[in-house]
């Protein structure tokens, strides 16, 4: 699995700066709240699914205090029954533990297997926050620089309203 320094690595590479802030580890949105309170961004909740035969894998990125039954993202997304993927899983795909999830976990996606769905909210932030694979850091990039780093990923990924 690439780690922390071919992040950055790539990141560099790729003339993406990015504002790194660290904290206390943060598994949940509502530990991460008060350590994100002075990030002048829009603040990410990233949630790993599979479908239900476990042969596709889907990265679900929204803003951090949108409510989204599974029900609910299953009729949004359209991909049959959703559920979690499990942490072996989410070792497999992203290279990070439950906690970490992110879309710079993609890094680690040789296979370009995950397929990104982002909340199409998000476009209205200039910058966006997210853990850099570990949760005990949070990196701040421009909306446009997100962007850029996925064309860069190869993984596949679409704009929707993820909800209302």
């Amino acid at each position: 699995m690439r780690g922390q320094k071919e992040l950055y690595d790539l990141l560099n590479s790729l003339s993406i700066q990015f504002e790194y802030h660290e904290h206390p580890p943060v598994a949940t949105i509502e530990d991460a709240i008060t350590h994100w309170k002075d990030y002048n961004s829009g603040r990410c909740k990233n949630i790993f699914v599979r479908n239900h035969k476990g042969d596709r894998h889907y990265l679900v990125i929204l803003e951090h205090l949108a409510l989204l039954k599974i029900k609910d993202l299953e009729q949004r997304l359209k991909q049959g029954k959703l559920s979690f993927a499990s942490d072996q899983r989410l070792m497999k795909y992203l290279g990070v533990q439950p906690g970490s999830v992110s879309p710079f976990g993609l890094i680690n996606d040789k296979e370009k297997h995950v397929h990104l769905f982002i909340d199409v909210n998000l476009l209205s932030f200039e910058r966006l926050a997210f853990h850099p694979n570990l949760n005990t850091a949070t990196l701040v990039i421009s909306k446009d620089d997100f962007i850029s780093f996925l064309k860069n990923s190869g993984n596949t990924y679409e704009f929707l309203t993820l909800y209302d």
